[in-house]
């Protein structure tokens, strides 16, 4: 408990968010700066193999302590966290004994349990979570601490038979590019897990289909005193746009499968507008059907301006990994018995987002996605319950044993 706590707060404290508007692997220096404090933390605790590339991908190896011929299992975890809140200057603070009542943070911030119920679950349990004016991180630094911690009780205890076992980091997930330069043929896995997931107990082996688009506005700036029959308002254009939308299909008002259109930003002024959204929907007929509503909103819209005044770019981030891990659902059924021999009643459910694993599945690495413990990420009511990590670390060494008895 004490090494995966000390690890997380530690990893917490470094600034590593991504950037969506930097094209380079990865998007922001500050997340290698990590990568190379983590390398060099691999190596003092004895893996094998570190290997840290240009693209900012670290990958270790646990030498098998059998020598049966066993598949070789990864487990991978993201180092970077969401630009959608402020990850910088991370204070995190451990609430020893939550009472089960309102958690005060700096600037107004509250986790109050009649807006987040979840967190009664945890009461008497030790809490951690930020100081209110940054988000904690938990997303996915919690699963790298757990990944790690696992990592040196497997090196240096021979309580747990394992084969070869690999573990990588990526950086980028947040912005959809986690899985971009990762190379399979390198980690050399048979199959692995991102310990990348919410509450204690969830396993997830479908996800969303993703797509972001990028709208563009071209409006006509004039004098508004002379303006008639000759201003386009660009930011007017773009509203209407969204309008269009159905306003049922936004995150606020969807769950389970139920897709949705969420718009990220909105920028610009009378003369040129951008708007940015994601687009996700876990059925792939409704994937498409949504993307094309989009692409004719933009055409009617151009059509009622009488010329191109908006343009649209949409591309395709990642897909519903469930038809890659359908053949080979062994990998979730060892996940499930992992967690029940841990006395965890496994919570299997559809991510309402994406990780590394849906693009790794794609490309030939079966990785269905393991909890790490968080709740609401990606913003300042994040908080993550010290023996949901705990018993994280305690899944990766049964799947890890279970692998050594295939």
């Amino acid at each position: 408990m004490e090494k995966v706590v000390e690890r997380f707060i530690r990893y917490a404290k470094e600034y590593t968010t991504s950037d969506p508007e930097n094209g380079n692997c990865p998007s922001t220096e500050r997340q290698m700066i990590f990568m190379k404090k983590l390398e060099a933390e691999l190596i003092e605790i004895g893996l094998k193999e570190v290997t840290l590339d240009e693209n900012g991908y670290l990958m270790a190896t646990i030498p098998a302590n059998i020598n049966n011929e066993v598949p070789v299992v990864g487990f991978i975890s993201h180092v970077d966290t969401s630009p959608d809140f402020s990850g910088e200057n991370v204070q995190p603070q451990i609430i020893e004994k939550y009472d089960g009542n309102t958690i005060r943070l700096k600037n107004g911030v509250s986790i109050d349990p009649a807006e987040f119920p979840e967190i009664k679950q945890y009461k008497g349990q030790s809490i951690i979570t930020a100081d209110g004016t940054t988000l904690l991180g938990a997303d996915d630094k919690a699963g790298v601490a757990e990944i790690v911690t696992a990592s040196e009780i497997l090196l240096k205890s021979n309580d747990v038979k394992h084969g070869k076992i690999r573990i990588g980091f990526t950086p980028d997930e947040e912005i959809g590019r986690g899985a971009d330069e990762f190379d399979v043929k390198k980690f050399g896995a048979d199959f692995a897990y991102t310990l990348d997931g919410g509450e204690i107990g969830e396993l997830e082996f479908e996800n969303f289909n993703a797509a972001g688009a990028k709208i563009t506005v071209q409006g006509r700036s004039v004098h508004p005193g002379f303006a008639k029959n000759k201003m386009v308002n660009a930011l007017l254009v773009a509203h209407k746009l969204v309008a269009m939308l159905p306003p049922t299909q936004r995150p606020e008002h969807t769950d389970g499968y139920e897709g949705f259109y969420h718009l990220i930003s909105f920028n610009g002024n009378v003369e040129k507008a951008e708007l940015q959204f994601i687009i996700r929907d876990h059925d792939t007929a409704k994937f498409e059907e949504k993307k094309k509503l989009l692409q004719e909103i933009v055409q009617l819209v151009n059509l009622e301006l009488g010329r191109k005044l908006v343009t649209l770019e949409m591309k395709d981030q990642y897909y519903n990994m469930r038809q890659k891990i359908e053949p080979v659902m062994y990998v979730v059924e060892m996940a499930k018995e992992a967690m029940k021999k841990a006395g965890i009643q496994p919570n299997v459910k559809a991510i309402r987002g994406g990780t590394d694993g849906a693009r790794l599945s794609y490309e030939g690495l079966p990785c269905p996605n393991v909890f790490a413990g968080g709740h609401n990420f990606h913003g300042p009511f994040e908080f993550v319950p010290v023996p949901s990590m705990v018993k994280a670390v305690e899944v990766i060494l049964n799947i890890a044993e279970l692998v050594s008895k295939r």
